[in-house]
């Protein structure tokens, strides 16, 4: 290890930066440190949700070379065409080598609608700021239909290997009251289908009761255990026999790796096996992969933080172990903010994996009160502020998971959900 190791991050989204920033945090100048990512701004993904409502995308949207630059990080913008984990090297498209001491490979996944026959022809996809905005027209449409009087039906669908559903629930709820807000939600029949057997399967029975209790009051059909088998133009056909037939559909298609690592450990949707508490890479002490790359089962923008402050804190203690008594592992907690337009839904869940594939997470047996969900208005206050506090923090160069301002979030969400948290059956 040279005195001053190279520090090779790889990914400009969520667990990237915060590795990259997180790093700097801790470490100080005591490793020389780069940056590639295939895109010069970072996207708060979380939020394009309401691009299909009328917001604007622009503030979405944090430059990267700034940030960077003013954390002395090196930034190189590209894709990985090949990476040597030996070398603990990549390759850019421009044909750039770039080595590093350790190789943090935090490129995140993709969607993959091509698996389901007929998902890319016929269904709206909901992934990208562009779908989402496509997604905006067709909602217009709709809209324009209805007003003239006709009846529409809108299917949702979430097929397997999918692995955040959490955003196309949104959409739909979201879609319930902006209809109603417009007086046409009579002239709209909604119908949601999941492969799952709950709805936000791995967030446990208090979510799935939320989403069941609001799916009643707003009049939308909900189906789970509905696994698809095929798409048509005016129908989708599942694998139990049933058709459900659709004027819009808007999927959410299943998950792969974005970024093939032919020489590393992977399962069979290319994420990076990966050991849990460290997020390094099996039998690669010195790479390690954070947040939607690796094979944990939930991604998710929350935990892809954590992983990527366990990350900080583990490269941080090998190069410096003065610095820190213990690094933390990472402990699965998701956190996340349902947004229904006229209110939202918070739940913070804590995680365990289970090792079987059709339910590969699930609540911790030893969640106890740390386990909340609650509903109210005031959490779509706290899904906005959450939504501009975590780019302000990027642009500065700072990681999320650190100092007073972390503690304050944490202070604010802890009384919030105690506060707003509803009591377990």
């Amino acid at each position: 290890m040279p005195s001053k190791p190279h520090v090779l991050v790889v990914g400009g989204g969520f667990a990237g930066l915060e590795t990259a920033f997180g790093l700097r945090h801790l470490l100080g100048d005591r490793v020389r440190m780069s940056l590639v990512a295939d895109r010069e701004d970072f996207l708060f993904k979380p939020n394009t949700i309401y691009l299909p409502f009328g917001a604007g995308e622009a503030p979405l949207h944090t430059p990267l070379p700034g940030p960077l630059f003013r954390r002395h990080i090196a930034f190189h913008q590209g894709s990985v065409t090949e990476a040597d984990p030996d070398a603990l090297a990549v390759e850019l498209t421009d044909s750039t080598r770039l080595r590093g001491d350790f190789l943090v490979l935090a490129t995140g996944a993709a969607t993959h609608p091509q698996e389901v026959p007929g998902l890319a022809e016929h269904a709206q996809s909901v992934w990208t700021p562009r779908q989402m905005r496509s997604l905006g027209r067709q909602l217009q449409n709709l809209k324009e239909n209805a007003q003239a009087g006709q009846h529409q039906r809108v299917l949702f669908l979430i097929p397997p290997d999918n692995k955040c559903a959490g955003p196309l629930y949104e959409i739909a709820l979201m879609l319930d009251t902006w209809l109603r807000r417009a007086k046409l939600r009579s002239l709209v029949h909604l119908t949601w289908t999941t492969y799952e057997s709950g709805y936000v399967q791995a967030f446990g029975p208090r979510l799935h009761q939320v989403v069941d209790h609001e799916f009643a009051a707003r009049g939308i059909e909900g189906h789970t255990s509905a696994v698809v088998d095929e798409v048509g133009d005016t129908e989708v056909r599942y694998t139990d026999g049933t058709a459900r037939p659709f004027d819009l559909l808007v999927a959410f298609p299943p998950y792969v790796a974005a970024v093939d690592y032919p020489g590393l450990p992977h399962d069979d949707r290319g994420f990076l096996n990966t050991l849990s508490v460290t997020r390094q890479v099996r039998g690669h002490p010195q790479i390690y992969a954070p947040g939607d790359a690796g094979d944990f089962p939930g991604k998710q923008a929350f935990l892809a933080l954590l992983q990527a402050h366990a990350v900080a804190e583990h490269i941080t203690m090998v190069v410096d172990p003065t610095l820190l008594a213990l690094p933390r592992p990472f402990e699965p907690i998701s956190m996340c903010v349902l947004e229904m337009l006229d209110k939202a839904t918070f739940a913070q869940v804590p995680l365990e994996e289970t090792g079987d594939p059709a339910h590969p997470v699930r609540v911790a047996a030893d969640a106890g009160d740390r386990y909340r969900v609650g509903t109210s208005p005031l959490w779509r206050l706290g899904k906005k502020a959450l939504g501009r506090y975590l780019p302000v923090r990027f642009r500065a160069g700072h990681p999320f998971h650190a100092g007073l301002p972390w503690q304050a979030v944490q202070l604010a969400l802890d009384g919030m959900s105690r506060t707003l948290a509803s009591p377990p059956d």
